[in-house]
C-alpha cells in the first residue's frame, strides 16, 4: 500500500481526483487459461488494494470504471457474471468502507439493474453518504455521453419550469448535474489501448493521460507510483504558457 510519506520522499505530487479505467481482466485470464470471469475477481482484489492506496495517500475522490453502457454488448453469461460480482463485492466491501469513512457514489444509469441490485446500492450509499473521506465513484452502466445528456435533460426541465433561463445555462450550470462533477487530474489506463471509451468526456477534459501496458489484474503499487511519477512531471497548464505558470508559482 502506497502512503503519503513515501511519496513525500519522492516529492510526488498527489491528484485530487483519480480516474481509472481498469481494462485488460479478461485477456490476463485468458493468457494464463482461465476463464474470464476469473480475471474479473483477480481485477476486484486489486480494486481493494487501490482504495487503501488511494486512502493513505489522501486522494479527495477516486472513479473507477466499471462497467460501461457498451458493456452489455459482451456474452451474457459474462455480463450475468459481472452482475453478481458487483452485488457480492457491494456486501462484502460496504462495512469496511463505512469504517474507512469512504463515501460510496455508484455513477450511472442504474436503472437497468436488477431491482434486488439497485436496492444493495441505494443500501450501500445511504450508509456511507455522511462520510467525509475520500470519495470512490465506482462507474456502472456509465457513459459520457449518456452523463451530459441526463445533465442537459435536468437543465430543459428547469428552463421549462421556470426556474432558469435558457440564457442562463453556462457550463459551470452544466457540471453541476453530471453524476460526478469534479474534474479529473489523472486518469490512468490498464491493458495498453489508447482511447478513453466514453469516460468521463467532460470531466476529464484537462486531465493527464497515463495508460500501461499492464492488465488491471497485475496493477500493483509499484505501477501505481510510475503513474504518480508520470503525474508529477507534468506541467499542468490549462491553455496558459509555462513563463505564466511559472510566474503563478513565485507568486509574481
Amino acid at each position: 500500500m502506497l502512503d503519503k510519506k513515501i511519496c513525500a520522499g519522492r516529492d510526488l505530487k498527489i491528484p485530487r481526483h483519480l480516474a481509472i479505467i481498469m481494462d485488460g481482466n479478461g485477456r490476463w485470464a485468458e493468457r494464463k487459461g482461465m476463464s474470464r470471469i476469473r480475471g474479473h475477481h483477480k481485477g476486484a482484489d486489486v480494486v481493494t488494494n487501490v482504495i487503501k492506496s488511494a486512502t493513505a495517500l489522501e486522494i479527495q475522490k477516486l472513479t473507477l470504471f466499471a462497467f460501461s453502457s457498451e458493456n452489455w454488448r459482451r456474452p451474457q453469461a459474462e455480463v450475468s457474471a459481472l452482475m453478481e460480482l458487483f452485488a457480492l463485492s457491494l456486501k462484502r466491501q460496504v462495512a469496511k468502507l463505512n469504517e474507512n469513512n469512504i463515501r460510496l457514489n455508484v455513477i450511472g444509469d442504474i436503472s437497468r439493474f436488477s431491482p434486488s441490485l439497485v436496492k444493495s446500492i441505494e443500501k450501500a450509499q445511504d450508509l456511507t453518504c455522511n462520510n467525509d473521506g475520500l470519495t470512490l465513484n465506482i462507474a456502472a452502466n456509465y457513459g459520457g455521453r449518456w452523463d451530459m445528456v441526463q445533465a442537459t435533460r435536468v437543465l430543459a426541465s428547469m428552463v421549462k419550469k421556470g426556474q432558469v433561463q435558457a440564457q442562463d445555462i453556462d457550463e459551470s450550470m452544466l457540471q453541476q448535474h453530471l453524476s460526478c462533477p469534479d474534474d479529473v487530474d489523472l486518469l490512468i489506463r490498464t491493458g495498453g489501448e489508447m482511447r478513453i471509451s466514453n469516460f468521463l468526456l467532460w470531466q476529464c477534459a484537462y486531465a493527464e493521460f497515463y495508460v500501461t501496458d499492464t492488465l488491471w489484474p497485475d496493477f500493483d503499487d509499484s505501477e501505481l507510483l510510475l503513474a504518480l511519477q508520470f503525474f508529477s512531471k507534468r506541467e499542468r497548464r490549462f491553455g496558459m504558457t509555462s513563463k505564466q505558470i511559472q510566474e503563478q508559482e513565485s507568486g509574481y
